[in-house]
């Protein structure tokens, strides 16, 4: 496959409402907010986790679109597996740079994840390297402030017999936020996709598509209504871009309506796209 030529940087828009967008295994599963000014946020291992889900959803036993990073098998035999592919010596100590290369241009090959975000395969004794991944994807936060609250709900269906025998209801949790609209930003590298895991043009359409339904086969009764409202990419003409990526994402601003205090849904926001962009870099709104 060939290698992207054009570097990309991009913006992810999206809101929860009466759910838990990433919940926080330090605190209880709260959401994850900002200690100090209590804005949201959404971790990019939480994102990545539903753009993996998506893309194996829809790809599932196509060659070349693998997931390495899920639960199936441990990490180490899928790094055999690729050795034993290529047929590579295994399970031995020692492996000469050639193998390793030849391994990690495997696991490339063969795993969107890897081609996408990168991985750290350098464990066990059939090592395929560090991939440096083109695709990076930051932290996404609330452009408010959100509030978090914590529900108490009732079960009536016991889990013992024990249970069964006290009669009464329990009581659970379930923390919820009502309504957070959220921005990631995220950055697409021509260069490293050229050096390394040849992310292709292909590739790059299946990411989009990804982000824009990465919510739509993810529902629960735990994460409530989430909807990406906004994909805004930016395309550059060269590998290495024609503008810095902060100067691009200033271009795009989020702010409450006149009078909204509290926002409770989508329509309380106004989203201004300044169209004016650098010479060399062209917008794409793909929703």
């Amino acid at each position: 496959m060939k290698a992207i030529n054009n570097r990309y940087e991009f913006i992810m828009i999206f809101d929860v409402e009466n759910g838990n967008p990433n919940g926080d295994p330090d605190a209880g599963n709260m959401p994850r907010v900002d200690p100090e000014t209590t804005h949201g946020i959404v971790t990019d291992v939480c994102l990545k986790r539903k753009i993996r889900n998506f893309v194996e959803l829809c790809k599932e036993g196509e060659p070349g679109y693998n997931i390495l990073i899920k639960s199936d098998r441990s990490l180490n035999s899928k790094f055999t597996e690729a050795y034993e592919a290529e047929g590579l010596k295994t399970g031995q100590k020692g492996k000469n740079a050639d193998d390793v290369r030849q391994a990690r241009d495997y696991m490339c090959k063969n795993y969107f994840d890897v081609r996408a975000f990168g991985a750290v395969m350098n464990t066990g004794e059939d090592p395929c390297g560090i991939v440096r991944g083109p695709v990076q994807i930051n932290f996404a936060r609330s452009v408010d402030p959100v509030y978090t609250q914590d529900i108490t709900i009732t079960r009536q269906a016991k889990t013992t017999n024990d249970r069964m025998k006290s009669g009464e209801t329990e009581m659970g949790k379930k923390n919820i936020v009502p309504y957070g609209l959220y921005k990631a930003e995220g950055y697409v590298s021509a260069m490293l996709a050229q050096k390394v895991t040849s992310l292709s043009e292909d590739d790059l359409e299946l990411l989009w598509t990804a982000i824009i339904n990465m919510f739509e086969h993810d529902h629960s009764a735990a994460r409530g209504k989430m909807c990406m409202r906004k994909l805004l990419i930016f395309k550059h003409e060269s590998p290495l871009g024609n503008a810095p990526s902060h100067v691009l994402f200033d271009k795009i601003t989020i702010q409450k309506k006149a009078g909204i205090e509290c926002p409770r849904n989508y329509e309380d926001y106004e989203i201004a796209v300044d169209k004016d962009m650098p010479e060399g870099v062209t917008l794409i709104e793909k929703l």
